[in-house]
């Protein structure tokens, strides 16, 4: 929409009257931003800064906070820092310093600088002072303070008076004259009260909150438990310092999550799309776990060489090894899969182990035993040439195989949690790893002691 309204209008032909200027900012105002963002985003440079300055200054504030990062970079590249600080002013902190972050590190402060507006300024200063990962880096200072005596009534008009630039008034903060957070209270139950009611009388005393240096995956389980749409921030002397909202921690979320996935696959994460990611980048990402999980697999080919003699006698006993191997990696990674899903959102704690563990054992003999049976069926109606005693053996590791590889798949995610290590690298890649070796010592144990005239 707002690119084919750029080219009928002909923006760029230099005859764009200022009565035209304001009947398509008119136009873009009915507009959604994050759509209009979208299709900024996607054009280049020199039109995407003519589009963006058509916006009106708040929803130009409003747009950029959806931009992608290539599209920040574009704006910032053509228009000068004076204009850039005019934008963050118009910006929540938060977002202000989202955007921040993103910039070179040699013109933070000359920008900072220009902030016109002294408070938000020092607002600014103070956020980029939080450890990244914190629950004070993604927290916003625009939030309503109210005090216990203020009457219903009060409470009200203070909300209509300050509350057009704040982040939320959904939920209002109830402070004493220190700032220390002493309730909360919905703007329903204002509403809903008797005007002379006094704040303190109908707020909510049982709040969950988070302090500065949280960590910022912590505060996201939180929302989850409780089912929250914001949260208190306080200082180290439990001073409201500022709130958390539900559109930050689903970023927090989606960033965890991607993370995640990119470990279980054993790739440093990476926050730039796959697209804006270099070569060289994308290799140094993948190359050192292929490393480690190369000289991991060595271990298999030792494990092979040592019953070399065996398996020159039974040659046979090599067709099976893919698949005992695979079926065995297969079984971990459907465990350590749920157990770092559920570690990551609460479900599971590392004091459930022995029960997780009792759990899997029985799951792994159910399906060891049908796996079992069914290739021992497979092996002895369809595979000919296969002796009795090696299909025994084959059916035997299967079983062997697959309760390992389910007590391993639930062990280690939890091993790691408890060793303060993301649980999400124990996951496919290692699991299979380690399946595979010890996968293959069970087989060549079995087949030692079931086929010993064969050695």
């Amino acid at each position: 929409m707002l690119e084919e309204l750029l080219q009928k209008e002909n923006i760029d032909s230099g005859k764009l009257t200022a009565s035209r200027i304001e009947a398509i900012r008119a136009k873009l105002a009915e507009a959604n931003p994050v759509d209009i963002a979208n299709e900024i985003s996607e054009m280049e440079p020199k039109p995407m800064l003519t589009a963006f300055r058509i916006l009106s200054k708040e929803q130009a504030a409003e747009v950029f906070t959806y931009l992608s990062r290539e599209a920040h970079q574009d704006i910032f590249k053509q228009i000068p820092l004076e204009e850039t600080a005019a934008l963050l002013n118009e910006m929540f902190v938060d977002d202000a310093v989202d955007v921040i972050q993103e910039l070179p590190s040699n013109i933070v402060r000359k920008l900072i600088d220009k902030v016109q507006d002294p408070s938000q300024r020092k607002a600014i200063n103070e956020f980029l002072q939080f450890p990244e990962n914190s629950a004070g880096s993604i927290m916003t200072v625009e939030f309503i303070c109210l005090f216990g005596t203020q009457t219903c009534a009060e409470a009200l008009q203070f909300i209509r008076k300050n509350g057009v630039d704040k982040e939320t008034i959904n939920t209002c903060y109830v402070t004493d004259a220190t700032r220390h957070l002493t309730g909360i209270i919905s703007l329903r139950t204002i509403l809903l009260s008797p005007e002379d009611a006094r704040i303190e009388d109908v707020m909510e005393r049982n709040y969950v909150c988070a302090h500065t240096h949280d960590d910022r995956e912590e505060v996201a389980a939180d929302f989850r438990k409780y089912d929250l749409t914001a949260m208190p921030v306080l200082d180290t002397e439990d001073r409201i310092v500022g709130i958390i909202t539900s559109d930050d921690i689903m970023d927090v979320i989606d960033a965890e999550k991607n993370e995640d996935i990119e470990k279980m696959a054993a790739l440093t994460p990476s926050e730039k799309p796959y697209l804006d990611t270099s070569v060289w980048e994308l290799a140094r990402n993948r190359v050192k776990w292929l490393l480690l999980l190369m000289i991991g697999a060595t271990v298999t080919s030792f494990i092979i060489n040592r019953y070399n003699e065996l398996l020159s006698h039974m040659v046979m006993l090599a067709a099976f090894l893919p698949m005992l191997m695979d079926t065995g990696g297969n079984s971990g990674n459907q465990v350590s899969t749920l157990i770092v899903r559920d570690l990551g959102n609460g479900g599971i704690e590392p004091c459930d182990w022995p029960m997780v563990l009792w759990k899997e054992l029985r799951v792994g003999l159910m399906c060891g035993i049908v796996l079992a049976a069914v290739s021992f069926l497979r092996i002895y109606f369809f595979q000919s040439g296969v002796a009795f005693d090696v299909n025994i053996v084959v059916s035997l590791t299967l079983l062997c195989a697959v309760v390992f590889a389910k007590l391993m798949g639930c062990t280690l995610p939890i091993v790691a949690q408890l060793c303060k290590v993301d649980p999400a690298l124990m996951a496919s890649p290692l699991i299979t790893t380690i399946v595979d070796a010890f996968t293959l010592v069970i087989y060549f144990a079995i087949a030692t002691h079931l086929l010993p005239n064969q050695v």
